[in-house]
């Protein structure tokens, strides 16, 4: 279920920001009961939104432990007009699946141009370049 902030957004705008917005806020519920918000990167693919996130992250472990998050996407490079933003109300997934070479290109060419973004894939999963 998605909420959109006043002024309200079609259908259309909706998917265009996600696919264009450069950050998602990722909200899991700590241990304690506080809330754990952490800017990540993020894909949106065939409607649905993908963060990778290392097994022992703080948001891997909420995951865990409960599998309701909240996502809120926004357009922070808004500048003068009333600012654009969905947030997503859900239940995340967790894959522990190998992330391949690909799908992490793929998440990262959003954010390093061209053919860099393989090569900081490469890195980040500790393939030999």
């Amino acid at each position: 279920m998605a909420y959109t902030q006043s002024p309200h957004l079609t259908e259309k705008e909706i998917e265009s920001l996600l696919k264009q917005a450069k950050v998602v806020r990722f909200c899991s519920m700590n241990r304690n009961g506080t809330i754990h918000a952490v800017p990540v990167w993020y894909s949106y693919v065939d409607r649905q939104i993908v963060v990778a996130t290392p097994v022992a992250s703080r948001k891997a472990r909420n995951v865990r432990r409960n599998e309701n998050v909240t996502l809120l996407i926004d357009d922070s490079e808004t500048r003068g007009v009333w600012p654009k933003g969905v947030m997503v109300y859900g239940k995340a997934k967790l894959d522990t699946s190998d992330l391949t070479l690909g799908e992490f290109t793929y998440l990262c060419q959003k954010y390093i141009p061209g053919d860099r973004a393989e090569s900081y894939a490469r890195g980040l999963l500790g393939l030999a370049r």
